[in-house]
């Protein structure tokens, strides 16, 4: 459902290498500027919407005054369509033990949001976090954002939502909070996918078209395995615009030899505790060690939420090393032509803050019925 000729007008504050962005610009929204304060996050961002009049403002939220931002766009309060973000997260996950806590000050980027609401005062919203924001604090940050939306006149609906329904090849749960100062009843999108509906998209159909590639690989650009009938059809989607017969970001992590060799001990969907013991020695404390440390992934299913794959050590689900760039882009459903830039843990973790586009345009379609419709 895409309805250009809506002009419909988008800010996307914390984007990241703009994944958020990337969904609603396919389902017709323009997004007139983002703000990132990452270096190459925002090159990243700026490098995939060449000629298509995007500025991406690097900066950090809190140092900039978006009425004069707005303006710079012939922009006035009320005028924006929707206001997108993501702040940061680590502070509400549940794998940040150490620091999910209140005195966190990342826990607190969700008052720049709402100050920037106010300030820009869209009709739309959407506010993107992890599931562990829920229960952060006993609720307390959920029944904050929504009573601040409610007094300036929003109606607010959330709900966390897993990627894997709605087409990604990962399980990936996120918080989605959407509000509107238009009185309209908001539902999200039902899934699509498992439970008896389409099958789920694995990680077979995500990457296996992709190189074969060995421990540390540091060629950028690779040709694809195949071509033609073998191709599923996500990976079909993910070249479309492309139209080259390889693709580029397939750097990956080199493990040492030690770890290498305990890749060799764990089966697909196996983990840590697979590992013989005289080769974990190293691990004072076991029981610190979560489900997703040297997780080696199923080619017939989703895989597991992406996130700090390098430091997890996620493992590709046939060879002996972790994943690349572009896999893990895949299994976020960046299409190919989206390339990432700066070095190899910079890339890394661009891809894992990502909001995974194919969800956001899922998002940003329902949203545009809404307004096509009321």
């Amino acid at each position: 459902m895409r309805e250009e000729n809506l002009n419909l007008r988008a800010v996307d504050l914390f984007a990241g290498a703009g994944g958020l962005s990337l969904g609603f610009e396919n389902a017709g929204f323009e997004v007139v500027f983002a703000v990132e304060n990452d270096i190459w996050n925002a090159e990243t961002y700026r490098m995939n919407r060449n000629g298509k009049n995007r500025e991406v403002i690097l900066s950090d939220i809190s140092q900039i005054n978006l009425t004069d931002a707005l303006k710079k766009f012939r922009l006035k309060k009320g005028e924006i369509d929707i206001l997108l973000g993501g702040p940061p997260c680590q502070g509400f996950s549940f794998s940040n033990m150490k620091t999910r806590t209140i005195d966190n000050p990342k826990n607190h980027l969700f008052r720049q949001f709402l100050k920037a609401v106010k300030e820009i005062y869209p009709k739309w919203i959407l506010f993107e976090n992890v599931s562990g924001i829920v229960n952060f604090e006993k609720g307390k940050v959920i029944e904050i954002i929504n009573s601040e939306l409610r007094n300036l006149g929003y109606l607010c609906t959330w709900d966390v939502l897993n990627s894997a329904d709605y087409g990604v090849p990962q399980m990936r749960k996120r918080f989605l909070l959407t509000a509107n100062r238009l009185g309209i009843k908001f539902s999200f999108p039902k899934p699509a996918f498992g439970n008896g509906k389409k099958p789920c998209i694995t990680v077979k159909d995500a990457i296996s078209d992709l190189a074969l590639l060995k421990n540390g690989n540091n060629i950028d650009s690779l040709p694809y395995c195949y071509n033609g009938s073998k191709l599923s059809n996500y990976q079909r989607d993910m070249r479309k615009d492309w139209g080259k017969n390889y693709c580029l970001n397939n750097w990956i992590t080199k493990n040492s030899d030690l770890i290498v060799k305990r890749y060799k001990f764990i089966p697909p969907g196996g983990n840590w505790q697979n590992i013989p013991a005289y080769l974990m020695k190293n691990y004072k404390n076991k029981s610190n060690c979560h489900s997703g440390i040297y997780k080696r992934l199923k080619l017939d299913e989703p895989s597991i939420v992406i996130s700090n794959f390098r430091k997890n050590m996620l493992i590709h689900p046939e060879q002996d090393r972790g994943l690349s760039v572009r896999e893990a882009a895949r299994l976020q459903s960046f299409p190919d032509w989206y390339v990432f830039y700066g070095r190899l843990g910079s890339q890394q973790q661009q891809v894992v803050d990502a909001v995974p586009p194919l969800l956001a345009e899922i998002l940003g379609n329902r949203i545009m019925k809404y307004i096509i419709e009321c």
